[in-house]
This record gives structure tokens, C-alpha cells and sequence, in this order.
């Protein structure tokens, strides 16, 4: 049997989103990974925010996307390992996933595959944040308020985190933030552990952008885009050729469609891992 030599990144679901082709979206992302479950996909790497808002009671899961678990399941079932770094909006998951098989895992998750160095995470925190943000998710992690919060019928919890999340979403339209570059503090982030350690990829979520930039060492930095408008944005790295590709990314329609890696956009990127390893400072 071929050895497995596929491994595939994706981040931004934002299953359940309020006011948003949800279904659609759904459709999109079942036959993405149903195109991508078979004997040459070695890992699946889920790097935040794939719901738009998951909590898990102790006896009580949410029933959105219960079509994507059952094909999680699948894919687990025929030998393919998949991993979830929690983002900001399903961060309030505990032993279910774990129950099922994925590997939960934290942000930064530095791990080796096909011999390149990967640093993965969903990319809010990392480098630092705002006061406001800092706070918000010191609300949400604080376990006396998820204590009150699990008190609530799963009915008014959902109904008022849908409200959160599509009021949230209604001020910032418009005023999007746009990620700020080499002064992004999770760039810096990325160029101070690249200085310290061998990284070849740094990819992250989280930004609803699709950022492809080069560190001073030559290492990759890449943020995934969101799939709410339509696309289907994923990296796929190829253990056998060293690569990784970016696809899905600027199709930006309502009716986008997940295609596999054979019938991807022409347009994806290609990041060549041949890299400089010294660490000298004119690599620097």
C-alpha cells in the first residue's frame, strides 16, 4: 500500500454563521473533505473557527454541522489523523472532540512533517493583542461566567451568541481590519521564534485574509482566508515533493464549489521549501 503523503490545512469555517448562506457553506465544506478522504491523505489540520460559535455542555453538543463530525469520523476511520486548534468563536470545547478521536491541540503547535518544520495555531493572541480583546477573552475563559453561562438552556445560549456574533460582525463590515504586514504583531511573532528555532511554514487563521509572505530567513508565512463569501481557501503540503500549495482562495462567489487538488485554480501558489538553513546573519 502507497504510503499517505497528503496534508491538508483549512481555518475559518464559521459553521452556523448568522445572515450567511450557512448550508451552502456546509455543502462546500462536506465535499472538500470528501474529496480529500482517501488512501494519499496522511493529516488534516483544523486551525480555528470552523464553527462560529460551538459549547459543549456536559451531556449536550451542538447539532450544527453534524454532517461535518460524521465525516470527520469517516476520515478518522480510514487511517487519516485530524487535529483541531481551537479559534476565538469554538474555543469552548472540552472532551467531545477528543472522545471522537481529533487531536485538540494548542496554538503554537510547533510539529514536523515530511521533514519541514511547521508552526500552526489560529493566529489571535500570538504576538499579543489589544486591551479590549484581552478582556473579552478573559471573559470567555473565566470559569465562574462559563459556569453561569452553562446554567442557560442551550436555546437562549445559542440565541444569544447568533446575536453576538451577526451585531459583531454588522459594526465591523466595512471597517474590517486589514492585517498591517511586518508590523502585524503575529509577524513579529513569527520572525522572533524563526530567529530562535528552524521553521519552514508558519501558517495561521483567524485574519479572514489571504496573506503569503516571506520571513528574513526564507521561512513561509501564510494566513488561510475565511470560507464566507463563497471560497474554499486550503493549503495542501505534499510529503513526497517537499511543496505546499495554496487553492480555493479568490473564487469570492456565492455559488464556489471545492475542487480537488487536480482541477484547483491555476492561480495557487506554490511556496518552494528549498530554503536556506543557515542561520548567519545575512539569512537573517
Amino acid at each position: 500500500m502507497a504510503e499517505r503523503h497528503l496534508v491538508y490545512f483549512l481555518a475559518d469555517v464559521h459553521l452556523g454563521l448568522p445572515g450567511s448562506d450557512g448550508q451552502g457553506r456546509e455543502e462546500r465544506l462536506l465535499a472538500c473533505l470528501k474529496s480529500m478522504t482517501g488512501p494519499e491523505t496522511k493529516a488534516l489540520y483544523l486551525l480555528g473557527d470552523i464553527w462560529d460559535f460551538w459549547y459543549e455542555y456536559r451531556d449536550v453538543v451542538p447539532r450544527r454541522g453534524a454532517r461535518v463530525i460524521a465525516q470527520l469520523v469517516h476520515m478518522m476511520d480510514e487511517g487519516i489523523e485530524v487535529y483541531f486548534i481551537p479559534g476565538n468563536h469554538d474555543m469552548w470545547c472540552y472532551s467531545y472532540f477528543e472522545s471522537l478521536g481529533i487531536h485538540r491541540i494548542d496554538q503554537p503547535y510547533f510539529t514536523e512533517i515530511g521533514g519541514k518544520s511547521f508552526c500552526l495555531g489560529h493566529g489571535d493572541e500570538l504576538g499579543g493583542a489589544k486591551r479590549g480583546y484581552r478582556f473579552l477573552l478573559w471573559v470567555f475563559r473565566n470559569r465562574v461566567l462559563r459556569c453561569l453561562f452553562s446554567g442557560l438552556h442551550p436555546w437562549l445560549a445559542f440565541g444569544l451568541a447568533d446575536r453576538w456574533s451577526g451585531s459583531s460582525r454588522k459594526v465591523k463590515k466595512g471597517n474590517g481590519y486589514k492585517f498591517a504586514g511586518e508590523s502585524e504583531p503575529l509577524y513579529r511573532f513569527a520572525s522572533s521564534v524563526d530567529a530562535e528555532r528552524h521553521v519552514d511554514f508558519f501558517i495561521f487563521g483567524h485574519f479572514h485574509e489571504d496573506v503569503r509572505m516571506s520571513l528574513p530567513s526564507g521561512a513561509r508565512f501564510i494566513i488561510l482566508d475565511d470560507w464566507i463569501d463563497g471560497d474554499t481557501p486550503h493549503a495542501l503540503f505534499d510529503t513526497a515533493t517537499g511543496s505546499l500549495t495554496i487553492s480555493g482562495a479568490g473564487l469570492r462567489s456565492p455559488g464556489g464549489s471545492w475542487r480537488p487538488p487536480s482541477q484547483a485554480d491555476p492561480r495557487r501558489i506554490r511556496c518552494d521549501t528549498d530554503r536556506p538553513t543557515d542561520r548567519s546573519p545575512r539569512y537573517r
